[in-house]
């Protein structure tokens, strides 16, 4: 039982250091490079859990891109830190663009 509880416990205190992360970095771009440099080594399955409450939707991931549900890129970084953003709407077309040069396009 004291096994258990302390799996739990344990379990817990993980949720809540990633819910910190995820508070920490949620607009703090490039998120990649800056996971890094904090000194956060993040297990793949942290890192989504992370980048899923970031994006507040469930995403998944390659070493550069984040893509949403439909598999629409939202996140795209290179390494040097250089950053796009999408947004899309229900028909899966980009509204919003946003990139670390200061670039903002919508579309309507």
């Amino acid at each position: 039982m004291k096994k258990i509880i302390r799996k739990i416990l344990k379990e817990d205190r993980q949720e809540q250091f990633l819910n910190k992360i995820i508070l920490l970095m949620k607009d703090d771009f490039p998120l990649f490079k800056n996971l890094k440099d904090y000194g956060f080594n993040l297990s793949e399955e942290e890192l989504n859990y992370v980048l899923s409450g970031i994006f507040g939707e469930p995403v998944t991931r390659n070493c550069i891109s984040v893509y949403n549900q439909n598999g629409n890129e939202i996140y795209r970084e290179n390494s040097v830190g250089f950053w796009v953003k999408r947004y899309y709407n229900e028909n899966g077309n980009i509204i919003y663009l946003e990139d670390s040069d200061g670039y903002i396009r919508y579309n309507r």
